[in-house]
């Protein structure tokens, strides 16, 4: 019997903040270009070769950086409106239902755009279908402690004004849990490593500025539905630490994530019994002669 998958993320509200943002996603652009330089670096520590790859969610900054290193791609979002911007191959769909054939693509990549999917193990694990046989999945989200900063801003005053909280900062998931999802998901050589793009702000608004223009306001299918009070706002942005400088820092901790799809021809490793050496051995070192 399947288990219903929680519904965490409400992805109507999703796709209609996506594309509300498209018209000004330039005002964002610098991060995102930084995120998406920073993953597809790894890209060149790899001698295989691609020649097609599906960009999941990259908001018009991904695909164009893939097809300038000659990799025919296909870009997906949920937003009509930034796909309508794509100069090449656009495909509008929810991220979290791939509607590609078994090995369509050498390459998936997925830059800041898997922390609004419910299913992510679902989402891997069809992944992992759509890739060819060694097939690179590369990808990058938001970990924990990503907005702690505002998200205790925001807890601290609306305690104080209401005696309660509600949810308003998407919750993300550790480092390792990432590297988990990876081998959960079947991906062979699965790697996932810490990054810190480091962002700080003149004023509060600035922060809130650009999470709208990104895409990236609230969208938890918990939130509540009334307005935000202005007061709120004004206490949580007041509450918003500050460094020496009285700038707001709000770094974005990533996880940048890496896994191929199974092939024979891909190193396996030695099962027990193996060895030539054994571990005792070498860590008794070399005996006296």
């Amino acid at each position: 019997m399947s288990m219903e998958v929680p519904q965490i993320f409400d992805r109507r509200i999703v796709r209609l903040h996506r594309d509300r943002a498209a018209p000004d996603l330039d005002q964002v652009q610098p991060v995102l270009e930084e995120a998406a330089s920073r993953l597809l670096e790894r890209l060149d520590d790899v001698t295989r070769v691609f020649g097609t790859a599906l960009d999941i969610g990259g908001r018009g900054v991904v695909a164009p950086l893939l097809r300038a290193r000659g990799i025919d791609t296909v870009a997906g979002d949920l937003s009509p409106r930034i796909c309508a911007r794509d100069s090449g191959p656009a495909v509008c769909m929810d991220g979290e239902w791939l509607p590609f054939a078994p090995h369509s693509f050498d390459l998936v990549v997925a830059c800041l755009s898997l922390h609004w999917v419910n299913d992510l193990p679902g989402l891997l694990a069809q992944v992992r279908r759509v890739l060819v046989p060694d097939g690179l999945f590369l990808a990058c989200m938001p970990v924990l402690p990503t907005l702690a900063g505002l998200r205790q801003a925001l807890m601290e005053a609306e305690m104080a004004l209401h005696g309660g909280v509600s949810p308003r900062v998407s919750p993300f998931p550790g480092l390792r849990d990432c590297a988990s999802l990876l081998q959960r998901a079947g991906f062979a050589l699965p790697v996932a490593d810490g990054d810190v793009i480091h962002l700080s702000y003149r004023t509060p608004m600035g922060l809130l500025a650009d999470l709208r223009h990104a895409g990236e306001t609230n969208a938890l299918c918990q939130r509540t539905r009334a307005m935000t009070p202005p007061a709120l706002i004004a206490d949580a942005m007041s509450r918003l630490p500050r460094d020496g400088d009285d700038a707001i820092a709000q770094d974005l901790h990533i996880a940048v994530m890496t896994g191929w799809s199974p092939a024979p021809t891909q190193p396996q490793p030695l099962r027990p019994g193996q060895f030539d050496v054994s571990l005792e051995d070498v860590l008794r070192g070399p005996q006296p002669t």
